[in-house]
């Protein structure tokens, strides 16, 4: 198991990563530019302000920063002392800002004043009623984040309630008397068991679930994934994946440090400036998500690009056909109450025919189960059930939740997602077990393997499959389509040619032809699909396509 040789903390892997890789470039991002030896000396020098604050083990301290140096240095040197930090979603609303302020519990809170649209200084006084009237030279008591007890803004602030950045709070260091032997003291304090931070989901189904990662798990596991995306200090890894979700923090941030590799990122994406960093820096590796490449793809000044450098990418539609994946691979399944990946393949490993569709194997430490989801007993291989999960990467809790409520009496964690294991260990994901269709004549419906026959035809780009109710109990297998490029598509059409691929009970009564600006999506790229079942049900009112249904 490629677990790394120090212990797993984030001072040690910081540490240990300047020391091998010193001044090779770690991160470039918006203008700057900084090497492994920038990132230790600068996180160190924080780390000495934030103790002067009054911060240290146990204290949760927000980041709400776009990707970028600033977000890197903030949440090592938190991390550094033994605090926790809580990345904070960048594009949330004036509610979201508040839910998550008070749900986290948060001490203390690191902001930019802004970022794109989004003025923060005005949002956090919405959020936090009696903000406004506070003064950052003593703590904050407000009603509604009760724990909060200063809001430091990086950068020019004219708000009387900001307590300073992030050269104030080096000076407050120096001021105190705080020195690098008195950090190495409390780092010696900082343990693997320690949480280090707590990673927000994007709550598709319901509000956001917080899940508490260690410093154990962060660091061994983010050295782990090299098994499925391997790189080496002679890479450059360019992502536009956002640091505040799990997927972007773990495998860029704090993967890219065990291996000495680059990190290229953009604080928000733009096809064009990400064309610009992939072709200036020679990246060799792009990770995105799949529409993100097939948006660089149809830029005006794509054609003329040299993106020669690239060997892998995760979005299929930046690179010629020839340096894709090979058309049968692996992809992986995550989620971040399990640090990011927990089963995994190199995506790059031809695999046979009979390999298609497989999410990979179980990552060394650890362990997987499929069970009936109704009595919780295991199921035949081969045989779908709920994916139940344990090991090492798997979260402490989650925020507010008692641990009983959240795992099994024996360790295991419910992942709600169904599939099955052949008998060599291969996992094959089916969807979600809350998405599942149950039809008007008893059949389950996996919205996932509709929505990939779909997307099998060279004239969809994208599919997605839901249920709404049907008058006599059960749900209609529904859809929404999306052409690929200026392709002309009927429903009818569709659905005739779904009947030669898919049982008839699993074939949509309805298809709705659309654009992708149409249907509603998270910042994240997922579909919301409660609202696109309400959507489509709208769409598709009354007693014909009901009926329809028990005749088909």
């Amino acid at each position: 198991m490629p677990f790394p040789e120090f212990t797993p903390t984030v001072p040690e892997l910081l540490h240990t990563a300047a020391a091998r890789f010193g001044s090779h470039t770690y991160l470039v991002a918006d203008g700057e530019r900084v090497t492994y030896s920038d990132v230790e000396a600068r996180s160190a020098a924080l780390a000495k302000g934030i103790l002067a604050e009054g911060i240290g083990k146990g204290s949760r301290v927000g980041i709400l920063m776009g990707n970028g140096v600033d977000f890197v240095i903030a949440a090592f040197a938190i991390a550094r002392v033994g605090a926790i930090f809580v990345p904070v979603n960048t594009f949330s609303q004036t509610r979201e800002l508040g839910w998550t302020i008070r749900h986290a519990d948060l001490t203390h809170l690191v902001a930019h004043p802004r970022f794109l649209t989004h003025d923060y200084l005005e949002r956090l006084e919405a959020a936090l009623p009696g903000l406004a009237e506070q003064s950052g030279d003593r703590p904050l008591f407000l009603p509604d984040a009760p724990f909060l007890r200063a809001i430091h803004v990086w950068g020019s602030s004219d708000r009387a309630w900001s307590r300073g950045d992030e050269h104030d709070l080096v000076a407050a260091a120096g001021a105190a008397g705080i020195d690098d032997d008195f950090l190495a003291r409390v780092e010696e304090c900082v343990v693997p068991a320690d949480p280090a931070v707590i990673v927000y989901s994007s709550g598709s189904t319901a509000d956001p679930k917080g899940a508490i990662h260690t410093h154990g798990t962060v660091v061994r596991h983010s050295c782990n994934l090299q098994s499925g995306y391997p790189m080496g200090p002679d890479d450059v890894m360019f992502s536009s994946m956002p640091f505040f979700w799990i997927g972007g923090l773990i495998t860029t941030v704090f993967a890219t440090m065990h291996l000495g590799a680059t990190l290229v990122t953009l604080s928000s994406f733009d096809a064009g400036t990400a064309l610009d960093l992939i072709e200036q820096e020679r990246a060799t590796i792009a990770t995105g998500w799949p529409q993100q490449g097939k948006t660089m793809s149809e830029h005006p000044s794509y054609a003329g690009r040299d993106l020669s450098s690239l060997v892998r990418t995760s979005m299929p539609d930046l690179v010629a056909p020839d340096r894709r994946p090979p058309d049968v691979n692996s992809t992986s399944l995550g989620m971040t109450e399990m640090c990011s990946s927990h089963t995994l393949w190199d995506q790059y490993d031809p695999l046979p025919e009979t390999r298609r569709g497989t999410f990979g194997k179980s990552l060394p430490g650890i362990s997987h189960r499929v069970v009936d989801p109704d009595c919780g007993a295991e199921v035949p291989t081969g045989v779908d059930g709920e994916l139940w999960v344990r090991g090492y990467a798997l979260m402490q809790g989650l925020q507010r939740r008692e641990r009983e409520e959240v795992f099994e009496p024996d360790g295991w964690y419910r992942t709600g997602d169904a599939g099955h294991f052949d008998t060599d260990g291969w996992f094959y994901f089916t969807g979600r077990l809350g998405e599942m269709i149950k039809t008007p004549g008893g059949a389950n419906v996996t919205p996932a393997e509709v929505e990939g026959a779909l997307m099998a035809y060279p004239d969809v780009l994208e599919a997605y499959v839901t249920g709404i109710p049907a008058a006599g109990g059960g749900q209609l297998v529904v859809g929404a389509v999306v052409p690929r490029g200026g392709e002309a598509l009927d429903g009818d059409e569709l659905r005739a040619r779904l009947k030669d691929d898919l049982s008839a009970y699993k074939v949509p009564k309805r298809l709705w032809i659309c654009a992708k600006s149409e249907l509603p999506f998270l910042q994240s790229g997922k579909i919301k699909k409660q609202e696109l079942a309400e959507l489509l049900a709208t769409r598709f009112p009354g007693e014909d396509d009901q009926r329809k249904e028990h005749h088909e």
